[in-house]
């Protein structure tokens, strides 16, 4: 008979019946309420199957065992790969200048400004310092406003880190995020050349998407439509995403904008709330919702997805997605924001066209409203210059999960982090308590949510689970896996 002994976990009391409990592999298993104390107190009472399941789980270790602590260590080094060899993801920003008026957006915009663009200068040096990373998988993404305006420019970029990486030999994939209304057939076959991946926007049906994106000629869904039909006509369905943004319109329309997702042959939509960075918080009183609202919207759309995959449809909740990557695979698929230590900076990189680099779109946003506190330096610095600043460091202390109250107690904290970009967003300064976040308060609602999902599912919808907890490596923003 082996002895053991308990090692480390948390706990979270997700019903009256069953605790939660998440030990510090990532590894879960739910308990009553008489098993978690006897696993507690007196392990060894436990029906000896149980027992070792907690084992394989990281719950109890044999004594005088040192397998047990070198296998734990591999599968945390192994979560934590995604920022321990160099950015990955690098943005590049070469203009502003976009078609759209969305009110949610953060960043100011115009179609016919010439005024916030990217030199050629710049461009040419943020290419070549893309190599500077380690990383030998990169994904190089182009940001605006709407980057086809200057497509000049994205081929430019394209062809030079292209021929850069004969010699460099890296594995680079080339997203551009487009509203595709510039898209042409010319700008397809360079695309097709180059393996370059469109990701656009498509917040729901007709009505409800030129509501929430205006533009002059009122026909911005019509646009972008042909721009997806053209996009897939000569790159192949695989090489077009889209994504939606929840406004106060989309709350009281989620089984109206997942079919809209079925009916134009997606096979992903990422439901993300609103963002309130840079100009967007401007407006934050006109279209903010609060958490719960979200999660209503949220469940009701992730039901009606469930649906359409048990009909056949394949459709999938990216950040569900992205979420049970975490929970269910020993490989962290490597999203940005839910990295500890953080990614910001360590895995994203953002080239703006204002000559600056930043470890996030987000603190680009906010440099938008003339808060640069989160710049990291000119572009052409050094990366190991960058990663050195004060304010890296600061960003690095303020996601420590082992080190932030309420983290280390935290039964997600193996899946999840604090973000020390999101805390300075709202509050004004890095180490919050990161409880008071919405990042942190909206993780929780949204962990609870699927885990409470993951044990009343039947077969069926288990499979479905474990499927989408494969990486997310497909063009879905911020994923760099």
């Amino acid at each position: 008979m082996y002895k053991s002994r308990p090692m480390p976990f948390n706990v979270r009391s997700l019903s009256k019946n069953k605790t939660l409990a998440v030990s510090s592999s990532g590894d879960y298993i739910f308990l009553t309420s008489s098993q978690l104390r006897r696993l507690k107190y007196k392990h060894n009472s436990l029906p000896l199957k149980l027992q070792a399941d907690l084992r394989a789980r990281f719950f109890l270790q044999s004594e005088n065992s040192f397998g047990t602590q070198w296998l734990l260590k591999s599968r945390q080094k192994e979560k934590s790969a995604t920022t321990e060899h160099g950015p990955s993801l690098h943005i590049i920003v070469p203009t502003l200048q976009c078609a759209h008026s969305c009110k949610y957006c953060q960043v100011s915009r115009s179609l016919n400004d010439q005024s916030h663009l990217l030199s050629f200068e710049n461009l040419d040096i943020a290419c070549d310092a893309i190599f500077q990373s380690k990383n030998q998988f990169l994904t190089v993404e182009f940001q605006g406003g709407d980057p086809l305006i200057r497509f000049d420019m994205l081929e430019h970029a394209i062809r030079r880190i292209h021929l850069k990486n004969r010699v460099e030999k890296r594995k680079i994939r080339f997203v551009v995020a487009t509203t595709l209304h510039q898209l042409t057939k010319e700008m397809c076959y360079f695309f097709k050349k180059f393996d370059v991946y469109l990701s656009t926007s498509i917040d729901g049906p007709e009505y409800l998407h030129n509501k929430n994106r205006p533009t002059p000629s009122r026909d911005a869904y019509q646009k972008t439509l042909e721009g997806i039909n053209l996009a897939r006509s000569v790159l192949g369905s695989h090489a077009v995403s889209a994504l939606m943004t929840t406004t106060k319109a989309s709350l009281l329309l989620p089984e109206e904008i997942v079919d809209e997702y079925v009916k134009l042959g997606f096979h992903d939509i990422f439901i993300r709330p609103l963002s309130y960075y840079g100009f967007a918080k401007k407006n934050q009183v006109i279209f903010a919702y609060t958490l719960e609202e979200f999660l209503r919207f949220y469940r009701k759309a992730l039901d009606r997805i469930l649906y359409w995959n048990q009909q056949g449809i394949e459709l999938r909740e990216v950040y569900a997605s992205i979420l049970f990557n975490k929970m269910i695979s020993s490989y962290d698929g490597g999203y940005v924001d839910l990295q500890s230590p953080t990614g910001a900076g360590l895995a994203t990189l953002v080239y703006n066209y204002d000559g600056y680099i930043y470890p996030s779109d987000e603190a680009r946003m906010l440099a938008e409203t003339g808060d640069t506190e989160l710049r990291l330096g000119k572009i052409g610095e050094k990366l190991e210059q960058l990663l050195s600043k004060p304010i890296q460091r600061a960003l690095i202390e303020g996601s420590l999960v082992d080190a932030m109250p309420g983290c280390k107690d935290c039964a997600y904290k193996t899946y999840c982090a604090p973000n020390p970009v999101d805390a300075y967003a709202q509050y004004g300064a890095i180490n919050i308590h990161p409880h008071s976040t919405e990042h942190c308060k909206r993780h929780m609602l949204l962990f609870d949510e699927l885990f409470i999902r993951l044990e009343n599912s039947n077969d069926q919808l288990k499979d479905i689970f474990y499927n989408w907890a494969y990486p997310v490596t497909d063009v879905s923003r911020k994923c760099v896996g």
